[in-house]
């Protein structure tokens, strides 16, 4: 049952392109994870430049560092 939180600085993105995107991760679990369509599931989440530091760095990728399959390119 894999679960994707996107996270992203807000962007004019459409219904079609959201749903393109999701569908295209979905497609990577199922590859590489053998899921079922219908046990994926995908969130889309807008958070402001300025409100990453407090929404996601420090909260969600900080603590987490050790253990980050990718980390990020940049440090707060």
């Amino acid at each position: 049952m894999p679960h994707i939180d996107i996270k992203y600085f807000p962007r004019e993105l459409s219904d079609e392109e959201k749903s393109a995107i999701a569908e295209a991760m979905a497609d990577v679990l199922k590859q590489h994870f053998g899921s079922k369509d219908s046990s994926l599931s995908v969130a889309m989440t807008e958070i402001p430049p300025e409100q990453w530091k407090t929404e996601v760095y420090d909260p969600l990728l900080k603590p987490h560092l050790d253990t980050l399959v990718k980390k990020p390119g940049y440090e707060m």
